[in-house]
């Protein structure tokens, strides 16, 4: 059985942006996933919201992405493939950081995961880097993401490069899905089917 890890934010916990609560575990990316991947993977889910790339958090605290990372590793080894979604919490204007910068924060955790021994026979574990779609039009958390608008469309680029330093895989979300417009962040249960669909073909791809 495979083991393939899906570390990320709200987006990855499930969020709801109509309602205040979570999408189902049949409905959320993760969960699409590993019904379409089959009995032969066992898809770990490990969301949490607010979760950054490597910014400490001044408000929220502990969402610190490469602090949990490498005991969340452990925990679950071994592992033979990361998948990571991360860098919309770091578009906040409290972070004040730029996309390129946001990019190289996915390269610290991608690095991280290469550098862990918690794949098999303590080699490294294969990455599937994920860009986060461009945010949405933002309404209450208009003032929060202030700026990040203009800053989410050149992540892409950003994250194409990072791939290419550190060897891993990389799968742009905003070739398939979009952000929701209800919030401008989160995912829509339309978008988390076609998301976790489109992801177990680059699984597939990348484990076989």
């Amino acid at each position: 059985m495979f083991e393939v890890l899906c570390y990320g934010d709200s987006n990855t916990w499930g969020t709801n942006p109509a309602i205040i609560g979570r999408f189902s575990r049949d409905e959320r990316w993760p969960g699409v996933l590993q019904k379409a991947l089959g009995d032969n993977y066992h898809i770990i889910e490990e969301g949490l919201g607010g979760r950054t790339t490597v910014w400490d958090d001044p408000i929220e605290g502990y969402k610190n992405g490469k602090e949990y990372l490498i005991p969340c590793l452990a925990t679950h080894a071994p592992l033979d493939l990361v998948i990571i979604l991360l860098g919309t919490n770091d578009l906040k204007k409290r972070f004040s950081v730029s996309a390129q910068d946001i990019a190289s924060g996915a390269g610290v955790l991608v690095d991280t995961v290469n550098k862990s021994g918690s794949g098999r026979n303590s080699k490294a574990p294969k990455v599937l880097l994920l860009v986060p779609p461009p945010l949405g039009k933002l309404t209450d958390l208009s003032e929060m993401f202030e700026g990040g608008q203009e800053k989410s469309r050149r992540l892409s680029e950003h994250f194409k490069n990072i791939a290419k330093i550190y060897g891993c895989g990389l799968f742009d979300t905003s070739t398939v899905i979009k952000s929701s417009d209800i919030d401008g962040i989160h995912f829509e249960k339309e978008s988390h089917i076609t998301l976790g669909e489109a992801v177990a073909k680059k699984v597939k791809t990348i484990l076989n």
